[in-house]
């Protein structure tokens, strides 16, 4: 067996993912590349290596610094990788803007109803 970690095992102790299931399905639906290359669940990875990671259609590039032992607390996965400083101000100013979006739409008490959702198409579609 080659040294390193697995990438599903690696963005799952590091709470990319709440589930190791989840981060396989991520990884073999392609949103995770490990050096440029587009990265298979049971890709290896090492300290030094490069992430591009997209989660919830958000940016996310890393690191990696260390390989971690467990899923721990969030400090100690925080640990294990360096984020881009400008993929994460990419990241929070789609946050913003997805904020700013919701609070555009007609508020309503519970589900929407009818009216309200006629709204939302009309928003929508114009």
């Amino acid at each position: 067996m080659s040294p390193g970690l697995r990438i599903d095992r690696w963005l799952f102790y590091c709470r990319f993912y709440k589930t190791r299931v989840l981060a396989t399905a991520a990884a073999s639906a392609g949103h995770v590349q490990v050096n440029g290359e587009r990265a298979a669940p049971g890709r290896r990875v090492k300290p030094g290596d490069r992430i591009e990671l997209l989660r919830e259609r958000l940016p996310y590039a890393l690191q990696v610094v260390s390989l971690p032992a467990r899923r721990g607390p969030a400090a100690e996965a925080r640990a294990c990788y360096v984020e881009d400083e400008e993929t994460l101000r990419v990241r929070n100013e789609k946050i913003q803007l997805l904020k700013q979006d919701r609070l555009a739409m007609p508020a309503t008490k519970g589900r929407p109803d009818k009216h309200t959702r006629r709204k939302l198409r009309e928003r929508n579609r114009g």
